[in-house]
């Protein structure tokens, strides 16, 4: 009993003695944030603070009041073909394929190529429809662009169609990332890729304007790795019908 009074006794005197350095303590802690300030890149701070102004400025609840009021329609899909002039390149982007190894999108063809050129070991082709997915709740709205444009295009080959997921979580590194691409869905169609983006991507989304996770982002790219046709959310059949036509217009300026 006398043993276990001494050591409570002498864990208090310890905690004492710590709060009495605690002045101390706490100037070392701002003398280092201090330094860090000064030695760090400021440039990448300032970058970081303004991100997380920008992610807390938009939250998870906002998302859903946004999706309930339009179904994931955030705007209507362009009825007519972006201009070549008027028309942005789409973000570099690194995916992931059960089927395969990496693929970096856009695929683009350069100005030497010919029709049937390819990027790397991979054949160029004249249009791609990219469906980007944030969480799975918008992959159905996904497919509502993907299968109808896979129906019309069928006998194409020079169209192919990319349904992108992107994963964030930090927990699936590269070994478990493997196991997991084993188990994902898969494409048996060769004009139709399912394909999976890792890792943080939030430049990515600046890039394209991206806000609202929770719907659709459907892009139509032509070979030189412009967005020429947009849609959000999940396909109308006016929509498609837009879509299938500027495809249309797309191939023939080949």
């Amino acid at each position: 009993m006398m043993l276990r009074a001494r050591g409570a006794a002498g864990a208090l005197r310890r905690l004492a003695g710590a709060w009495g350095d605690a002045p101390l303590a706490r100037a070392a802690f701002s003398r280092g944030f201090l330094d860090f300030g000064k030695k760090g890149n400021k440039e990448a701070i300032e970058k970081e603070k303004a991100r997380l102004k920008d992610e807390m400025s938009r939250g998870y609840f906002a998302d859903i009041a946004e999706i309930r009021k339009n179904a994931g329609k955030i705007a209507m899909a362009n009825k007519v073909i972006i201009p070549e002039a008027d028309a942005v390149k789409f973000p570099d982007l690194t995916v992931e394929s059960p089927n395969g190894g990496p693929l970096h999108l856009p695929l683009v063809a350069t100005s030497q190529q010919d029709g049937d050129s390819e990027a790397g070991d991979t054949m160029v082709p004249d249009a791609s429809l990219v469906c980007l997915s944030f969480r799975a709740s918008s992959q159905k709205m996904a497919e509502s662009w993907s299968l109808p444009f896979l129906d019309a295009f069928d006998a194409a080959k020079n169209i192919h169609v990319y349904e992108v997921s992107f994963i964030d979580s930090w927990l699936l590194s590269s070994p478990l990332r493997r196991a997991f691409l084993k188990v994902m869905r898969k494409s048996n169609n060769p004009q139709r890729h399912v394909v999976y983006a890792f890792g943080d991507h939030y430049d990515f989304r600046k890039k394209l304007e991206i806000l609202n996770l929770l719907t659709g982002y459907i892009y139509l790219v032509d070979r030189l790795g412009r967005i020429r046709w947009q849609g959000f959310g999940s396909a109308t059949e006016e929509e498609l019908s837009s879509l299938t036509a500027c495809t249309s217009i797309l191939l023939d300026e080949k």
